[in-house]
């Protein structure tokens, strides 16, 4: 027996009827709606951009270049030329690519005279040299608390503009990642654990959510049990980059000497152990760069 009100439905069936008209909403608004493969490939290619490094058999280790929405890792020890890849793939960005860059310095290797420098490798135009530096924006941040600071702002500034070819930021570069999170996982570990994958987060976030490629350096430690070198902050930090790129001096260069071994070993796209020489020192006109010698390899 149900209650029937003057002028209304059973209560029994209103409540019949309302629970199916929220069914109704809610499958409407959170149910996961079937595409396909074709649907999600244009999807990729509307939404996904690829900007070369300026250095061809880098490219070649990176399928083609920076992508967009990704983090690609540079590591390396000590005068591997990690900062020089970096300088290399700003001004290349800024010049060539006509793109912004932030360049986000944690360790005083950018100097503003070698950008120039690799600029005018490129162009005598003084004007046109003047116009590519404008595109570099370079931030000091020498603790993660500055980095994390700094992303942050970024992030809140680009997504409160109006969008605009002239105002968007390309390419995010942060050299490095490394002397801002090692002196954190000494002695407080969890917390020096924490601020590391909130960095690692925030950096994931604006290549995914602002369209970006991101490119951040790493350093190279020893294995407390075999020796052996490998990149530094751990596995958890190892599922951060979708790229990772490990340099290392070309036999018989020395320190000073300009060739790098370049090796892939992390890729969504290429396989792993996939090798060129890269000779960092050399950023010509596009005519005039060196062939790619992944095959003397």
């Amino acid at each position: 027996m149900c209650l029937v009100l003057q002028g209304e439905l059973p209560i029994s069936a209103l409540q019949s009827w309302a629970l199916v008209a929220l069914r109704r909403v809610l499958l409407a608004q959170f149910s996961a709606f079937p595409c396909n493969g074709a649907d999600l490939y244009e999807e990729l290619k509307t939404s996904t951009a690829i900007l070369s490094t300026g250095i061809q058999s880098l490219d070649k280790l990176l399928d083609a270049g920076l992508y967009t929405g990704e983090v690609t890792e540079i590591v390396g020890g000590p005068g591997s030329g990690k900062t020089q890849v970096c300088l290399c793939v700003a001004a290349n960005v800024a010049y060539s690519l006509q793109q912004n860059v932030l360049y986000v310095d944690s360790n005083g290797g950018l100097t503003a005279s070698r950008l120039l420098q690799l600029l005018q490798a490129r162009t005598p135009d003084e004007e046109e040299q003047a116009g590519a530096l404008q595109k570099i924006q370079v931030v000091r941040a020498f603790d993660v608390f500055q980095m994390l600071a700094v992303l942050q702002d970024f992030r809140g500034t680009v997504s409160q503009q109006v969008s605009s070819a002239s105002a968007t930021v390309k390419v995010v570069v942060v050299d490095s990642v490394t002397a801002v999170v090692s002196p954190l996982l000494g002695g407080q570990q969890r917390e020096g654990l924490a601020l590391m994958m909130q960095l690692a987060r925030e950096l994931k976030t604006l290549a995914r959510d602002l369209g970006v490629a991101v490119m951040v350096t790493n350093h190279m430690t020893r294995d407390r049990d075999s020796g052996d070198l490998k990149p530094a902050l751990g596995r958890s930090w190892s599922f951060v980059p979708s790229t990772r790129i490990l340099l290392d001096i070309e036999e018989g260069a020395g320190a000073s000497g300009s060739w790098r071994r370049a090796r892939l070993t992390k890729s969504p796209r290429l396989p792993t152990g996939f090798q060129e020489v890269v000779d960092i020192g050399t950023w010509g006109p596009p005519e005039q760069s060196p062939a790619s010698q992944g095959d003397q390899i």
